[in-house]
């Protein structure tokens, strides 16, 4: 992908990028306390001493979150640190109860690691400087009805994966590739969700301007993005507001910002602090974070097949390209599917289905795959049917909506529906043979030249036949007959 440049008023400036993505780790209790993480519940009804920051509570490390932290490094090429510290970071916020978030700063579980993503020059490596472990704040909300601001503390303590990237990024559209690439592989190893409409993945945006091959530019960090489409529209939009600043003779001031996804824009939310700002120091209720290296193999073993190495495998063994391929590998969920559904069935038919009919059937009723209830046996069916003659492509597209909402199986559905496609030869030759004897005049055309009427025939066969007769059997009985 090229370098993203912004045209100013005087100069051509190029844009630099850095993402903090936090992910909420896929647990069923907090990462220091016993409590539920489960979404959706009455607020504050999922919060223990721990949580809320009581006197004399004391955290307890929760060992499945350290090991899905861990999991994590290895998917993204990262050193894991052996030895770890938690640290209290120290800041005031209504929803932030003990008046620090527990950490990692200097010595975090996870070091320096890389990714690779897709742009539209070939592949590119986006280096990632960290990835450590954090307790998620509390959750503000603002109602204005009673103008007041009322805290959730159901979130309070659920354990964050936060990984830092290095600013490699160059573009709104790396960033996008950057995020669902990461996204793709948690999925994938199971560390988390990566729903961002419930906040359990999302990014901090680092971004700066600057003229070509000069210094790095004076940062802004939008916060808490959870979309994509935002991450990219808050880059295109402060990234301008940027250049606008410099070329107008004013200083970038370092500052943390809000995207607003209504208006389209940044704006000012405080001053961006520096790591001393928050004094952080080692926790002391929590000793060091020892991890074996027998556990660190144990858990390289129980690693699965990642999307890139799946993504290899899908065009070797499937013989698919690679676009196809990648659309496939890019969720979990959906390669898991496609797997089921192409055994003993032709690779090139079943990705034409899975990413044509069944995606643009998801997307008009704004449904994930994994959502839809729709089995890969149902699909598998239908396809079954295509492949036997039983029914047309054609035929299948049309009542596609249709048998997706039935509960009927493919055979009992198009046995209802009336539409079972003539394979017989006997009986298509019958249709061929009434079709010809109405047209005799036609025939003769055809056999002095006019080649196009061959169409024209095709026609008057599926008309008889009410659309039932195999084009494809059809097709080769008719030129047979007119020779």
């Amino acid at each position: 992908m090229m370098t993203y440049f912004i045209e100013g008023k005087k100069f051509k400036w190029e844009v630099v990028l850095g993402l903090e993505v936090h992910a909420q780790i896929k647990s069923n209790s907090k990462l220091f306390s016993t409590a539920s993480t489960e979404w959706g519940a009455e607020p504050n009804s999922q919060v223990e001493l721990v949580d809320c920051g009581m006197p004399g509570a004391l955290p307890v490390i929760n060992e499945y979150c350290v090991d899905q932290a861990i999991l994590t490094g290895l998917s993204i090429n990262a050193k894991i640190n052996q030895k770890s510290i938690f640290d209290r970071k120290n800041y005031f916020y209504p929803d932030l109860p003990q008046g620090y978030q527990i950490s990692q700063f200097e010595f975090p579980i996870v070091g320096n690691g890389f990714l690779i993503i897709e742009t539209s020059n070939g592949q590119k490596k986006i280096g990632i400087t960290r990835l450590h472990l954090e307790q998620d704040a509390g959750k503000s909300i603002h109602d204005n009805d009673i103008k007041n601001t009322l805290i959730d503390l159901n979130r309070s303590g659920c354990a964050l994966m936060e990984i830092v990237s290095e600013p490699d990024l160059r573009s709104p559209e790396e960033a996008a590739q950057y995020v669902k690439k990461l996204r793709s592989i948690l999925r994938c190893i199971g560390t988390c969700d990566g729903n961002m409409e419930r906040g359990n993945l999302r990014a901090d945006v680092n971004v700066s301007v600057r003229r070509p091959n000069s210094d790095l530019g004076t940062r802004c960090e939008i916060k808490n993005v959870n979309s994509i489409k935002f991450i990219q529209q808050a880059i295109e939009y402060e990234a301008a507001r940027q250049v606008d600043l410099i070329e107008n003779g004013e200083k970038i001031i370092q500052e943390t910002r809000l995207f607003d996804p209504n208006k389209g824009e940044t704006r000012s939310m405080r001053g961006k602090e520096e790591s001393h700002d928050y004094r952080y120091f080692p926790d002391p209720d929590l000793p060091p974070l020892i991890i074996t290296q027998e556990k660190i193999e144990k858990l390289k073993q129980s690693m699965p097949e990642l999307p890139d190495e799946k993504k290899k495998r899908f065009i070797e063994e499937y013989n698919i390209n690679e676009y196809d391929a990648g659309v496939l590998t890019d969720d979990q969920f959906v390669a898991n599917y496609f797997e089921e559904v192409v055994m003993k069935r032709d690779p090139k038919l079943v990705v034409s289905w899975i990413t044509g009919e069944l995606f643009s059937y998801l997307k008009k009723n704004d449904l994930e795959l994994s959502e839809s209830l729709i089995l890969p046996t149902k699909i598998g069916g239908l396809l079954d049917l295509i492949i036997s003659g039983k029914i047309s492509n054609r035929q299948a597209k049309e009542l596609f909506e249709d048998f997706l909402k039935s509960e009927l199986d493919a055979e009992k559905f198009i046995s209802k529906m009336g539409v079972e496609q003539v394979s017989d030869e006997n009986q298509i030759q019958e249709l061929i043979n009434t079709v010809l004897q109405k047209n005799p005049k036609m025939v003769d055309d055809y056999k002095n030249g006019k080649e196009k009427l061959f169409g024209f025939f095709v026609g008057q066969i599926m008309k008889e036949s009410k659309g039932k007769a195999n084009p494809q059997i059809v097709n080769k009985i008719l030129k047979d007959k007119l020779k």
